[in-house]
Order: C-alpha cells, then structure tokens, then sequence
C-alpha cells in the first residue's frame, strides 16, 4: 500500500548532512518527496512510497547520519501524493 508521511526532526539536524543522507537513503528504498531545513532549526521530511519503504526512512530519521544528534522525531500520515524524486531544500 501507497503512503505518505512527514516527519519534524529536532535536535542537531542542520548543518551535518541530514538532508543529503535523508536523500540518499530515500533513493535506495525507492521512496520520493523531500527533506527541507525550518527556520526553527528542525528538519522536515516528507517520505511517499510503499509503505514499508516509508516505516523504514522514518526509523532512520530517529538516528540520521553520523555527526547528527536527533532530540525527536515526530512523524504524521498524510494523503498520499505521487512526487516524483527526493530532493533537498
């Protein structure tokens, strides 16, 4: 089943690669959307796919990449949307 999820990560997120991480672990489970920097200082990612794919991208925004401190992550379901790629905002 097709789905839709996104998350608000908060913690030391920004400046540490998150988002290009979060890019490439999409693009290896097949999942697309984005992953964009709020001015609060939380990173947002929105993850659309199988959803299997999309449980598993968000399990990996709880630990993210190697000089990441994740605080929280919180994760809602959304409409699915048919998005085409993963990018970076």
């Amino acid at each position: 089943m097709k789905m839709c999820k996104k998350c608000l990560i908060s913690g030391r997120v920004q400046g540490v690669f998150y988002r290009a991480s979060a890019q490439r672990q999409a693009q290896s489970l097949g999942v697309t959307g984005w992953a964009k920097n709020l001015p609060d200082g939380t990173v947002e990612v929105m993850a659309c796919g199988e959803e299997d794919a999309v449980n598993t991208l968000c399990d990996w925004c709880r630990e993210g990449p190697e000089y990441a401190r994740v605080i929280s992550v919180e994760c809602e379901e959304q409409g699915f949307q048919e998005l085409s790629g993963f990018t970076t905002r």
